[in-house]
Formats: C-alpha cells, structure tokens, sequence
C-alpha cells in the first residue's frame, strides 16, 4: 500500500473501487515513496514536465496455460530522468494487491516478472496464465495527481467434453425414445453442436407435429422420439467455444427391432444342367443369424455349402444384408421350395422362393 506522510495525504480512487495513498511532502524538493521505496527526488522545474502515458495499456485475450504481458509506455520523463526514480507501479485492480514496483516484483507468485527497456518502457509478463489470473491491471505513476492506466485480461479456455457427464453407445427398441447427453467445459462455457457421422439429416419428431429433419442441432441434449432404424447410426456431439481445437463425442445409437425378410422374386425357373440364383433381402438389428433350407417346413434340410450351393452376405447399411443362394447344375431334386431364414434376440422370419423347371 502507499503510505501517507504527515504533510499531505491523497486519496486516489482506480478501478473496482481500489484505494491507494500517495504521500507528498511538497518542498524545494519532492520525495515520492510507494510501499517503502523511495521513487526518487524532483525538483519543482521538473514537476512541470510531468511524466504521461504514451498509449494506453491494450487489453489482452490469452488461453490458459500459455503467457501474457502488459507494456506500460511513460514519455515526458523530464527531471524523473534520473537514476534515484523508480519507475511505475503495476497493481491488479480487482484483488487491490501491488505485483510489482519499476523492476521489484512484490507479489509473492513466481510466474510474474517485470522487464524495464529502453528508460521508458516496462512490461509485466505472465507465464502458465491461470483463470483466477483474469481481471484488471493497472499501471501507475506517482505523480500529482496520480496517473493510471488500465488493461483488461480475459483468459479462454478450449472446450473439453466432460465424460462422466456424457452418454455412450445405447441400445433402444425401435419407436422408444433415445435420449442423448453432451456435457462440455470451457471458458466461455462452449457451444454443443449434434450431427450424423453418415451426413444424413436428425429426424424431429414432437407430440402434434410433423416430422422435422435438420443437418445440425444446437443443445446438449438430443432427443429422437418414436426412433427408426433408419435414424440408427453415429452421432457427434461437438463442442466449440470459438477457440481452437473444437472437441467430439462420437456415440453410437442401436435400434433393434424383429427380422424382416423381403423376396424380390419368390418364383423362379431354369432348365436341368444349368444354374440359378435365389436371393433375399433381410433387415434386421441386432444382426440376425442367416440361413437356408431346402424342402416344405416338417420336411426341410439346411442347406450347407459346397461346390454345389454356395451362400453369400453381403451388407449394404448397419442392419440390411442381402441373401444369395447359387445352384449350380440343376437336377430333379434341386427343384422345389426354398426358404431363406432370419433370427435374432427378439424374434425369427423367413422368406420362400419356389424352384420349377423351365423346359428347354
């Protein structure tokens, strides 16, 4: 703190309402003392020739962890020019503590440092800047009146998803409701962004109105109401508070729901001695187990492959394959009913395709 000396006392009110005393003793000579420092001796010439701010104090935005500083330009030095004057006071505002004295640092944090150049210039440097470092700091000289100046530090921080917050990969029954949680910290506090990881669009559905798709959404939370098994997929939750890096979630949503089998041609024909190809198309999640029988229900075998049937699966989305049955050198027994068959946790269905032969 300034301290007052008996002869004159001025009370000098800054930013936040901070006080400090400067003490005067008003003479042929000048004595400026701040915190116990003796600032130096001026002679009433040199009063007139009073030190002023060449700019003002610019205000700084820094993320933290990384350094700032603060440059304090003092033009005018005059009579102060001399080595018993010891410079500006740096003060932070809020907190109504002196960090440091011309090239003194008083407060007590080692991440602060002050660097005096060219006589006239001083800088107060902050490394590993922390939240709590935000607010206003002031540069001062003890003239009378007292002269400051003030510069704002605002400190960011990136986004950063809080996981024990957040969802993760859910199963749901197809027309429930999936309900999707993204929680996200930051200064400023970051904006949550859904969207599909296929690039297809959010399908909205509420209670009285229509269906609504949307590429994006905003919120942290996302809810899909009477969801389809077209709206099974990856979702990204993105959080951004426009400054970098953006962070994601990726969370994968199930929708089960019973096999379905579809028969794009449920009667063939070829003649003996050649081939012929049965197919069906299956959906079906959680992926279901895939077969073929040969033969009416009480009669039917499973078909195994070999060089005679061969079997393929191919996937064409998260929950539909489709079913190939090849036969190859087509004889009298190979003619009949087929049956290509679905099964999963929650429930089993097949397709039939009948066989006949075609006359050559």
């Amino acid at each position: 703190m300034y301290e007052a000396s008996p002869e004159v006392s001025n009370r000098v009110s800054g930013p936040d309402e901070m006080y400090c005393e400067v003490s005067k003793v008003v003479s042929s000579e000048i004595t400026n003392t701040v915190g116990g420092l003796n600032l130096g001796h001026v002679t009433e010439e040199a009063v007139s020739f009073q030190p002023q701010f060449e700019a003002p104090l610019v205000n700084q935005t820094v993320v933290e962890g990384r350094e700032v500083s603060f440059t304090c330009i003092v033009s005018h030095l005059g009579g102060y020019r001399d080595d018993s004057w010891k410079g500006v006071a740096w003060i932070k505002a809020d907190s109504k503590a002196i960090l440091a004295i011309h090239n003194r640092v008083i407060t007590h944090s080692k991440r602060m440092k002050v660097v005096h150049s060219d006589h006239n210039t001083w800088t107060l440097h902050i490394k590993n800047v922390q939240q709590n470092d935000s607010g206003q700091y002031m540069c001062q000289i003890n003239t009378d009146p007292m002269q400051m100046q003030v510069g704002i530090l605002k400190v960011v921080v990136p986004p950063d998803i809080i996981l024990e917050e957040t969802s993760g990969d859910i199963m749901v029954t197809e027309g429930s409701t999936a309900r999707l949680v993204c929680r996200a910290r930051g200064v400023p506090p970051p904006v949550i962004t859904w969207k599909r990881e296929d690039g297809q669009p959010i399908v909205l559905r509420s209670q009285g109105q229509p269906k609504k798709e949307v590429k994006t959404l905003e919120g942290a939370e996302l809810t899909l109401e009477k969801i389809s098994r077209g709206e099974m997929g990856a979702y990204f939750c993105i959080a951004s508070n426009k400054h970098p890096p953006s962070v994601s979630k990726r969370i994968v949503v199930n929708v089960h729901f019973h096999p379905i089998v579809h028969v794009p041609n449920q009667l063939l024909g070829a003649p003996k001695g050649t081939d012929i190809s049965l197919e069906c198309m299956v959906e079906a999640s959680p992926k279901s187990i895939n077969y073929w029988t040969q033969g009416f229900k009480n009669q039917s075998s499973m078909i195994v492959k070999n060089q005679k049937y061969i079997t393929e699966e191919n996937a064409t989305n998260a929950y539909s394959v489709t079913l190939r049955l090849t036969i190859y050198n087509l004889e009298s027994k190979d003619f009949g009913e087929y049956a290509c068959t679905a099964k999963n946790s929650i429930g089993e269905v097949e397709g039939t395709i009948k066989v006949y032969v075609w006359p050559m």
